[in-house]
């Protein structure tokens, strides 16, 4: 009987092997990561939804191409950033909500309207940027990925991980400037520092 305390390649070779059980479990164990990361990258909660789901089938179907090169979990995100790009280029044309109103429902920062207002701004300036750098930020930025697990995820050098994080964070600082400092002082979005890989 498949567990919960199979690995991430044990249950998915479990699945590839037949068992009716095994890619639920897995899926379970990574849900909430990887919804967060369709969340932020796909930029709002039905095509994040869309998204994760054109993944999931994905990987269900694809789940025997796993060479075991890179984590099983880097694998999945890999697969659902690609998704929430399809499905971002898809929909580029087309008015979306934004996530911002769901983040607002479970939002636990009470009446504080300044960090509401904040955190609407944040998310307009990273739904404004490129899909390249958007991923690389979400990432590495929001979900705290290694710039060399970033790299594996995107299928691109380490180094293009961090010119893709440094151009979006710069154009964020520009665009959160008024925000963060409405009196024009400087100092808004700090550089990331570190971003060694994991």
């Amino acid at each position: 009987m498949i567990s919960d305390e199979y690995s991430d390649a044990e249950l998915l070779q479990a699945h590839v092997d037949g068992d009716p059980h095994a890619f639920g479990v897995l899926f379970s164990r990574h849900r909430d990561r990887l919804w967060a990361v369709a969340l932020r990258t796909a930029g709002g909660p039905d095509d994040a939804a869309d998204a994760l789901q054109d993944a999931m089938v994905a990987a269900f179907r694809r789940a025997a191409s796993f060479r075991g090169e890179a984590a099983v979990t880097t694998w999945l995100h890999r697969i659902v950033v690609n998704a929430c790009l399809d499905q971002h280029r898809r929909r580029r044309n087309k008015p979306t909500t934004t996530w911002i109103e769901s983040l607002h429902e479970t939002a636990h920062t009470g009446d504080d309207m300044a960090n509401r207002e904040l955190q609407i701004e944040l998310e307009k300036a990273l739904s404004s940027l490129p899909d390249d750098q958007r991923a690389a930020i979400v990432l590495v930025d929001v979900e705290g990925y290694g710039v060399d697990e970033t790299a594996v995820i995107l299928g691109c050098p380490p180094g293009t991980v961090k010119s893709r994080c440094s151009r979006g964070r710069a154009q964020l600082a520009k665009q959160l400037s008024a925000v963060r400092n409405p009196d024009g002082q400087a100092g808004v979005l700090p550089e990331k520092q570190g971003g060694g890989g994991t």
